[in-house]
């Protein structure tokens, strides 16, 4: 039997109810248990230790009823609140979580509360976060079903997340996860205090599936043991853990991934940012500010899911180690982001740092904007006059979908000729993509003055995420379409954009980019200026009218945009959910104009600075058709250069993250018509892994193919030519998975210029608080 606190009060407001009774029986009839039932009445406050509480370890506030307009435990909140200042705990179950902004743990209570009529078995969907927690001591797994029968109470956070509180579970219905219902949350109190609330279908006065159902004693077992679970951990230390606020507490979830095992071939990158747990996506508020890179993404801190969006941060002095920073923005419970905090971008508004995001509420989302005076862009202040922008343009018919009123979203904004410039993504009811540029004299007032670019109706339904840089005598505005990142090449002239031609950022898993201008030159960490995205080039300092990058303080050098892009997942949800975290950010890139007119992509010279130990150092391979050669230089995080030339062959065949039977590898392939592909098929064993194949085109005039492709757990980041990016994400699920092959199809061919080196670690855990 679960071992339970030895004192647990059971709250009442009058009479028990049935389910009330029942749930009282079943606690006192457990082994060692001393339980009471005891009235929800206000008590001594004001720091009075000897409240009506003080003979228990935990209470437990049971109610499957309606709430009625007074709240019971409005009038106990006090007595309550100095019970929790003492160490006590209190776990709150159905609708009595309803309760717990009456208490000073938390203000946002859940929002949805009512009732649900059940088809399938449904119940908890733990955190992997937390599979070490007190409540699942007696519990195998993370799914958790509890009942599959009649109408139910369904309190749980669903738009929102508790502004103080740490999610540990959300639903699991009929075996699939719905992560975005979080159903269990803990709050700390006090000095050791702990509240749990726990919406989930926990009934005790009826079985919990049909009496002839075998499974009814299966899901009253799983009920008992999680109920029983939960008041013992409101009476362990440190059993109830806390919404992380500090830079400790981040890098401790990261710690806490790192000893789940994610650090083998398919697990979490060792050299690209990742979040230090739970979900990440776009890269948002790139800035370099006092000589420090900042980057922002968004982030949902209720675990490996898109939602209730914040940003999350993180800061390096030299683009090569990074630390992880508390959130920077979490929705406002009264706020017109109340919903989300979701993609915006920074600039230097004269000395004052300056976001400018989306806010989310209800079904609108508008801009919104934050400053700061903190040197270390840690804490923001939302502007009172939020949002900037009150509605969509009136005399555009933007696109309505079923969970917007206008799909209007993500802001690119510099200084240009006097005025501050705002790109904004939108999608057109005609049909297709739009990019809509606003200018203002101010960051807080704005005049619309028409597309800069619409698509069509064959350009993708929304454009998401614009962005406008400055490559010279060019310029590129790239957006994302829901599944590519499409650049069109050209310039502005009378307010549009003319294009000249488009193209492709990246043809894999890669979205969502947003750049900063770096005014020093490569290689150099240090510099004192503020770059970051006002002006159209991405960034530059102080708010310059320059379109270059203004009068931007930095190192002596030629400026560069650096280009950071959201690595999505490329496995189904539950196998998310099991790892704890999703997400990534590529490396940073260079974009710049060739002098051919076309752009160009390649890593910041930086990351050379992760390289570790070199593996092979120029070596020449001639591949006879057929004769595959496995490479000396396995590893899961590793970097390889080399060039290749077809001689005769059809194709040449790089196979990394190899196994030594080649039961898991990966294939990227050159074929002679100038298709470069990565076959994932072969890559995983995992069925929840993705296998559709990815490829791009690479000009046969380009050969002899020059490669650079950057190996890490899951990542697969190739630059071709200094040109072509295709970036894949894969999930190899045996630890010798490290191997790299290569064979030529058809004829001969050669690698020359080989070169390897093992990286080192982006995101370090060590180290002191």
């Amino acid at each position: 039997m679960t071992e339970s606190p030895s004192r647990v009060g059971v709250l009442a407001a009058g009479d028990l109810s049935d389910e009330q009774r029942a749930a009282f029986e079943w606690l006192d009839a457990r082994e060692g248990v001393a339980a009471e039932v005891v009235p929800l009445v206000a008590g001594p406050s004001g720091g009075d230790r000897d409240g009506p509480f003080r003979r228990f370890d935990v209470l437990w506030w049971h109610r499957a009823a309606p709430l009625h307009d007074a709240d019971p435990l409005g009038d106990a909140a006090a007595a309550i609140d100095d019970f929790l200042a003492d160490g006590g705990g209190l776990l709150l179950t159905l609708r009595a979580m309803a309760s717990v902004d009456r208490l000073s743990v938390e203000s946002v209570p859940p929002d949805r509360v009512g009732t649900e009529s059940l088809a399938e078995p449904t119940g908890v969907l733990w955190r992997s976060l937390y599979a070490d927690h007190p409540a699942l001591a007696s519990l195998e797994g993370l799914r958790h079903p509890l009942r599959d029968r009649g109408t139910v109470p369904a309190v749980r956070y669903e738009r929102v997340l508790p502004e103080r509180g740490e999610a540990l579970a959300s639903t699991v219905r009929g075996g699939g996860a719905v992560p975005d219902e979080v159903a269990a949350v803990s709050w700390a109190a006090g000095d050791g205090g702990a509240v749990l609330g726990l919406g989930a279908p926990v009934l005790f006065a009826d079985p919990p599936a049909a009496a002839d159902d075998p499974a009814a004693d299966r899901l009253a077992e799983t009920r008992d043991r999680l109920v029983a679970g939960c008041l013992r951990s409101l009476a362990v230390d440190d059993g109830t853990p806390a919404r992380p606020t500090d830079a400790a507490d981040m890098r401790r979830l990261r710690e806490r991934v790192a000893d789940a095992g994610e650090d083998g071939p398919g697990g979490r990158p060792k050299y690209h940012l990742t979040p230090p747990a739970n979900w990440l996506n776009d890269p948002n508020g790139l800035i370099r500010w006092d000589g420090r890179y900042h980057v922002f993404y968004q982030y949902n801190p209720g675990g490996p899911y898109h939602n209730t969006i914040h940003w999350g941060h993180a800061v390096s002095d030299d683009l090569v180690t990074w630390s992880d920073e508390p959130v920077a923005l979490s929705p406002s419970p009264d706020g017109p982001d109340r919903d989300g905090c979701w993609s915006g971008c920074a600039v230097d508004d004269d000395g004052i740092p300056t976001l400018l995001y989306t806010g989310g509420n209800g079904r609108d989302q508008l801009p919104c904007l934050a400053t700061t005076d903190d040197p270390g862009l840690r804490t923001w202040n939302k502007y009172d006059g939020n949002p900037v922008i009150e509605s969509p343009p009136t005399d555009l018919d933007v696109l309505e979908t079923e969970h917007w009123r206008a799909e209007f979203r993500d802001h690119n904004v510099w200084r240009e000729d006097g005025r501050w410039h705002h790109l904004i993504g939108t999608g057109l009811a005609d049909g297709g993509g739009a990019a809509l540029l606003y200018t203002g004299e101010t960051l807080t007032e704005w005049r619309y003055e028409g597309p800069l670019l619409t698509g069509g109706p064959d350009a993708g339904a929304v454009w998401e995420c614009p962005e406008l840089l400055d490559l010279g005598d060019r310029r590129i505005l790239h957006v994302s379409d829901y599944e590519n990142v499409v650049y069109f090449l050209g310039d502005v002239v009378d307010g549009g954009f003319e294009v000249e031609s488009e193209g492709l950022l990246d043809h894999g898993d890669f979205y969502a980019p947003q750049s900063l201008r770096d005014a020093k030159g490569d290689g150099a960490a240090g510099g004192d200026g503020a770059e970051g995205n006002d002006n159209p080039a991405g960034g530059g300092a102080a708010g310059g009218d320059d379109p270059a990058g203004g009068d931007a303080e930095g190192d002596e050098g030629t400026d560069r945009t650096l280009t950071w892009g959201w690595l999505p997942e490329a496995r189904d949800v539950e196998a998310q959910w099991e790892a704890g975290w999703s997400g990534a950010l590529s490396l940073p890139r260079v974009i710049e104009a060739g002098p051919d007119g076309t752009i160009r992509q390649r890593p910041a010279d930086e990351v050379a600075e992760l390289r570790t130990e070199r593996l092979a150092a120029g070596a020449t391979l001639d591949l006879s058709p057929g004769d595959r050669r496995r490479l000396d230089v396995s590893s899961a995080a590793i970097e390889i250069e080399a060039e290749i030339a077809l001689d005769d062959a059809d194709a040449v065949e790089l196979s990394v993250f190899e196994t030594p039977d080649r039961a898991e590898r990966t294939p990227i392939r050159y074929e002679r018509d100038g298709t470069l592909s990565v076959d994932r098929a072969p890559s995983s064993d995992d069925r929840r892994a993705f296998a559709d194949p990815q490829s791009m085109p690479v000009p046969p005039h380009d050969e002899p193919l020059s490669l650079r492709v950057f190996l890490d757990r899951s990542v697969v980041e190739i630059y071709a030519n200094g040109r072509h990016c295709l970036t894949s994400r894969v999930y190899p699920t045996r630890d010798d998975a490290v191997g790299v092959s290569a064979v030529a199809e058809g004829g001969r061919a050669s690698i020359s210029s080989l070169s390897a080196w093992a990286m080192g670690e982006a995101m370090p855990t060590g180290g002191s608080d």
